[in-house]
């Protein structure tokens, strides 16, 4: 009896579980994140829905981040990169672009506080000196 209860329960937690999307099947706006600068790879994600801002779609794809001390609106780190947070120069900040699925990459003209990405769209962050993301929107 104890195991059939026990079965019973696993069944009912396993249907509870929640698997985030995958960008590739992106309800939402994707997001490519190129950490090569630090010896890492390119990384997606997906931040479903209609996310008010770069920001916020950053964040919902599962990718935190950081300001600038002193400097609100200013990107210093995503997922704790660079490490320490240092003042971006013009060889070494996070820059913000856009696409279309398949396309090419745009650099902002609008930070991503302000700006606000249509579902179905991705946005890309790169660090360096202002090089598009090394991946394909």
């Amino acid at each position: 009896m104890m195991r059939r209860i026990l079965a019973v329960l696993a069944l009912v937690a396993s249907s509870f579980v929640v698997v985030p999307a995958s960008a590739d099947d992106c309800a939402g706006v994707k997001l490519v994140v190129d950490f090569t600068a630090f010896g890492g790879g390119v990384e997606t994600g997906c931040a479903a829905g209609d996310p008010a801002t770069g920001l916020a779609a950053l964040k919902d794809a599962g990718f935190p981040y950081t300001f600038v001390p002193r400097r609100p609106g200013l990107v210093c780190q995503i997922k704790l990169l660079p490490n320490p947070c240092t003042m971006p120069t013009t060889s070494a900040y996070w820059s913000y672009w856009h696409a279309t699925p398949g396309g090419a990459w745009t650099y902002s003209t609008s930070g991503a506080g302000t700006y606000d990405p249509a579902p179905g769209t991705v946005e890309g962050w790169s660090f360096g000196a202002g090089a598009a993301p090394g991946a394909t929107p």
